[in-house]
Formats: C-alpha cells, sequence, structure tokens
C-alpha cells in the first residue's frame, strides 16, 4: 500500500495543481481549464459516442502498423545479427533510414499513398520497425558466446539453436524495441492523423484546437495517454511471461 501511494503521490499532485491553478489565476483558465472541466468533457465525449469512434479509429490504425512492424521486424532483425554478410549489406541501408524521422516522410507517404488509410498505417509500420528491428539485431550480437559454442558442440542445428539458445536471451532487448515502438506507433499516428483525417484521437485534438473546445481537446490528449499507458502495461505483462524462465525457483 506504501509502494501504490508512492506511485500515486505525483499524479494526485499533478491533479491538484492542475485544478488549483486555474481557478487562483495562475494560468490563463481559457488555454489551460480546471481538470474537473476536462473530465466534464471527457465524459460527454464518451456517453455521446465521439470518443469511442475516434479511439477505435486510432487503435485500429495504431495496433495494425504496429502489428506489422514486429511481424516484420523481428524475423529481420534475428536474420541481420546472426548472418554478417546480410548486415554488411544492408547496413548502410539501415543507417540511411534509421536516421530519417519518421515524420518527415509524412508527406512523401501522403503523395505516394494518398490521404487515406494506408499511408496512416504505413507511416505507423515505418516509425515502429526501427526501435524493434535495432534492438533485435542487437540481442543476436549480444549472445552468450559461451552458450552458442556449447550449443554448436551439442550439434544442434541452426533452427534449433535459434529456438534454445537466441531467442530466450534475446527476448528482454527484442521486448524493450518493442515497448518503444508501441509508445511510438501512438505518438506518430496523432500527428499522421492531423493531416486529412476525418477520425481519430490526433483529429478530434486537432478539430477541437480548431474549434476552441479546449476542455475536449485536453480530453483527448488524457485519452492517448491513457491508452499509451495501458498499451505498454500489456507489453510488459506479455514480457514478464515470456521471461519466466529467468526467474530462479
Amino acid at each position: 500500500m506504501r509502494a501504490t501511494a508512492l506511485r500515486s503521490a505525483a499524479l494526485v499532485a499533478l491533479l491538484v495543481l492542475w485544478e488549483t491553478a486555474p481557478r487562483l489565476g495562475l494560468v490563463d483558465a481559457t488555454f489551460l481549464p480546471p481538470v474537473s472541466e476536462v473530465a466534464t468533457a471527457w465524459w460527454d465525449l464518451l456517453g455521446n459516442g465521439q470518443l469511442g469512434q475516434h479511439t477505435r479509429a486510432s487503435l485500429a490504425r495504431s495496433f495494425g502498423g504496429f502489428a506489422i512492424a514486429v511481424v516484420v521486424a523481428v524475423p529481420l532483425g534475428l536474420l541481420i545479427g546472426w548472418y554478417r554478410p546480410v548486415a554488411a549489406f544492408l547496413g548502410p541501408l539501415l543507417e540511411v533510414f534509421r536516421n530519417t524521422a519518421a515524420l518527415a516522410l509524412l508527406p512523401v507517404f501522403v503523395l505516394l499513398l494518398g490521404i487515406g488509410e494506408t499511408s496512416k498505417v504505413s507511416i505507423v509500420v515505418y516509425a515502429c520497425l526501427w526501435p524493434v528491428l535495432l534492438n533485435t539485431i542487437s540481442a543476436v550480437g549480444n549472445a552468450d558466446p559461451t552458450l552458442v559454442r556449447l550449443a554448436r558442440s551439442m550439434d544442434l542445428s541452426t533452427p534449433r539453436l535459434f529456438q534454445k539458445v537466441i531467442l530466450p536471451s534475446s527476448v528482454p532487448a527484442i521486448f524493450t524495441g518493442i515497448r518503444l515502438a508501441g509508445a511510438v506507433s501512438i505518438l506518430v499516428l496523432v500527428a499522421a492523423e492531423m493531416i486529412g483525417a476525418k477520425a481519430g484521437l490526433g483529429y478530434l485534438i486537432n478539430a477541437s484546437q480548431y474549434n476552441f473546445a479546449i476542455p475536449q481537446m485536453y480530453a483527448g490528449i488524457i485519452t492517448i495517454s491513457a491508452v499509451g499507458v495501458a498499451f505498454n502495461q500489456l507489453l510488459v505483462t506479455i514480457e514478464r511471461r515470456l521471461s519466466t524462465w529467468r526467474v530462479p525457483a
């Protein structure tokens, strides 16, 4: 209980400060309304169905692009990390693209794929690909060489070597990349939805800003934060399930 209270103290303090600062005139309540007004706006959006509609649209795009990136990046990272000729061949391309910000390429995706769903999902795939790919490559490269030599001395085939040695030892680093990609998938999508979208949390925030519906804008921001925290917690739970072998009996 003490640990829970300690973790909650900073959040409670932030909410209290958010509620009191506008009411005491420390900040302009027009641009930063009290948190109680934001909560009321959030409840109204939930009641009239708008919040659910925008959240579902964002989750479909974000999780779809995230899943595609993980399915592509993990096997590719294992391949690049294990076979040095492949790493040498693809290394220059990886260096170029991983240092190119996803949002900088957003106009390119829109021009090539249009302003529909394809461009939004594609920009999420691109942004999520690099954290997972680079962490997977690093995980394979940092596998314990003693265990690898021992497995080879037992005449294990390459698939069995991956199954018994490489993958188990790589799970923590791979999931670090996956968790980073989970956060990136939501942040990049919000920016993409501010261009040419008809639904989504990014669209809700942008439309609320233009219409000067400031409480609704903050309600959308809070919803994005809640989705990000829940998604990260889900990934942490999955990682713990897959890493139970690392915990001493």
